[in-house]
């Protein structure tokens, strides 16, 4: 067909597999998601502007890899609940992201074995300020000073390792972001299209849209 394979019978089952670049960075003010926008079916590239940067809660969003169906599932459903939780809450009282990190992985580890779904889930609150939590496939829970995910995060572990630092300012934070998605999505097949960002602090919420010519070398 004109040279471009598909696996027809892959996508019969109604499932879109996310090859994909996701993380999320605490710094000093909060924390950022960023994510590539590439979804694909095998070697067909599906979509290539998707949204993998989810919100969760009013300063809580989630970054999703693994299948599409999946992940979307998951993170309707924990919004649900989250929405749930803070109507039961003192006034003035937000959800944690602990707590919404802590339902994603009770039901990806309750369902491990009929979902693909790596989540990543960060978030600003009160009490704990900016965190993340890596949510990987099978359903266990990990709290980290940043996370990477997805099919192209195996490029860039070496390269986030040495240049993440604690405690960056906004721009550096972001540099680094932009960066390390930029190799991700230059040797990894899986992922591209624009490099999107959510800075969630105590002011609220930011979104950043990158490029190709804009974090390209």
């Amino acid at each position: 067909m004109n040279g471009i394979s598909v696996d027809i019978n892959h996508l019969k089952k109604g499932e879109v597999s996310l090859g994909t670049s996701i993380m999320a960075v605490t710094y000093k003010d909060g924390v950022i998601l960023g994510a590539d926008s590439r979804t694909t079916t095998g070697t067909y590239i599906a979509n290539r502007v998707t949204d993998k940067l989810t919100q969760i809660h009013d300063t809580i969003y989630c970054c999703r890899s693994g299948s599409a169906a999946d992940t979307q599932a998951v993170a309707d459903i924990v919004k649900y609940y989250l929405q749930m939780h803070a109507s039961q809450l003192p006034p003035g009282e937000t959800p944690t992201t602990k707590v919404a990190a802590s339902v994603f992985q009770e039901i990806c580890y309750t369902n491990k074995d009929g979902l693909t779904a790596g989540i990543i889930c960060a978030g600003y609150d009160k009490k704990n300020k900016g965190s993340v939590y890596s949510i990987p496939i099978g359903g266990s829970i990990h709290q980290q000073e940043y996370a990477i995910a997805g099919s192209g995060s195996t490029f860039i572990y070496g390269w986030c390792d040495k240049n993440y630092k604690r405690d960056m300012e906004r721009d550096e934070c972001i540099t680094f972001i932009k960066t390390a998605l930029s190799e991700a999505i230059k040797w990894d097949g899986s992922s591209g299209g624009v490099v999107r960002m959510v800075l969630l602090t105590e002011k609220g919420v930011e979104r950043l849209i990158f490029y190709p010519d804009e974090y390209q070398a």
